[in-house]
């Protein structure tokens, strides 16, 4: 399956930009020092190891790698001409040994991949040694505070272009939006760029020294590349352990589990329908998919009882929202909807549980989940009931406007459902 036709060309206009990029950097070109040509393959060299080893994160659409930090530095000390040429040489590279493979079962994703990674890096470099031109900061010195706030500032555009035309392919091919993926990944990687902009400015300060002090900066590039994988793994973890509890609630009640597939993906509907943020859209589908993994805790002569509960069993089956979040509280990816899923058993008129909240009092996230809930649950054969018809769900979605749901929140489900049909 190859790219949306936006997606193609706009990595087309990017490639025509690179090739203008190219030229107008290295248009000064000149007879290299022995120093120099050493340099650019040693800056060549590391930046495709960091381009190879570079890591994948799921959420932001993209990978993440050290090399930016190489390719800065190799533009302070270097100049534009020869870090243009780093760049091209690591990139290239790189994206050659990665995708070879997929050269002939893809060949038209293998060069979009290739012309755009490759071109996003030059265009970004190019940027950056406008704005270090401008400031006259190379070779950077170091020596005046002036020489480090021309050296953030180069970075900065180079970091910021960078992200931006990444966010711009993601964002064309349907993943999100454009500035909720900006915004996201500057805030999630905001102490790794710290970190990278730190390793520049020690890769310039060794160049300074000699030409093979730089090797002396592996170490701290390789423990911001492990910063990356750490962020990843324990974003992964979490993911997979609740994925294992949502299984195991599988083996027990096969209804639970796809019921909060089901409530997930109408929620995000309904949040939609409401005209939520991208940000509050994720939540709700994160929530959604979390929202009764308390359920584990219940009991199976209650969660799977054939009919009406006891007084003393709806006090059990009360408590399993408080449990989902328990649950989830304290892990970084469910942290921003522990309330919402705490809460989406509350109802408008205050008659929910556990806690009693009534109106807006209620995350706004949990009254869209309940909203779906209560809509799945009324459309699904239970053990003590039949499934509603659409019909007699859609009026008891009317009847319940005003008591058990955000009137709002039940007009938006409403217009979902009835575009269904």
């Amino acid at each position: 399956m190859d790219l949306p036709a936006k997606a193609r060309i706009y990595i087309y206009c990017l490639a025509l930009l690179t090739v203008a990029a190219i030229v107008f950097c290295t248009q000064d070109l000149s007879l290299p020092s022995f120093k120099q040509i050493v340099a650019v393959v040693l800056f060549a060299l590391i930046g495709f190891l960091s381009e190879v080893y570079a890591t994948w994160i799921p959420s932001y659409g993209g990978e993440v790698s050290s090399s930016i930090a190489i390719y800065s530095a190799s533009l302070f000390i270097l100049g534009p001409a020869y870090a243009v040429l780093v760049v091209l040489a690591a990139a290239l590279g790189s994206e050659l040994l990665m995708r070879w493979d997929h050269l002939k079962s893809a060949p038209a994703m293998f060069a979009h991949a290739v012309i755009f990674n490759v071109s996003q890096w030059i265009v970004s470099i190019a940027f950056a040694a406008l704005v270090v031109t401008f400031g006259h900061a190379f070779p950077l010195r170091l020596a005046t505070t002036g020489d480090y706030l021309w050296a953030l500032a180069g970075f900065s555009v180079f970091a910021v272009m960078n992200l931006a035309l990444v966010t711009g392919i993601v964002t064309l091919t349907g993943r999100k939006g454009f500035f909720y993926n900006f915004i996201t990944a500057f805030k999630d990687f905001s102490l790794q760029y710290v970190s990278l902009f730190v390793t520049a400015l020690l890769l310039v300060v060794l160049y300074t020294i000699s030409i093979w002090h730089v090797f002396f900066a592996i170490v701290p590039l390789g423990l911001v590349h492990l910063s990356f994988r750490s962020y990843l793994r324990l974003r992964t973890e979490a993911r997979k352990t609740f994925e294992r509890i949502s299984t195991l609630l599988d083996e027990r009640d096969h209804y639970t589990a796809v019921h909060s597939d089901e409530v997930a993906g109408l929620a995000v509907k309904i949040a939609q329908e409401m005209k939520l943020s991208q940000g509050e859209i994720e939540k709700v589908d994160v929530a959604g998919r979390v929202h009764d993994i308390g359920k584990i805790a219940v009991p199976d002569a209650i969660l799977l009882k054939p009919g009406p509960l006891s007084e003393e069993e709806w006090m059990v089956m009360k408590r399993h929202p408080v449990v989902s979040a328990e649950l989830i509280q304290g892990l970084e990816i469910y942290s921003p909807v522990v309330d919402a899923v705490r809460h989406e058993h509350e109802r408008w008129d205050g008659s929910g549980y556990p806690d009693g909240l009534k109106g807006e009092e209620i995350p706004l996230i949990a009254r869209v989940i309940a909203a779906a809930d209560i809509f799945n649950a009324l459309t699904t054969k239970r053990p003590y009931r039949e499934a509603f018809s659409h019909e007699e769900a859609i009026e008891t979605i009317r009847q319940l406007r005003g008591t058990d749901l955000d009137p709002d929140v039940a007009e938006a489900l409403l217009r979902v459902v009835d575009k269904r049909q």
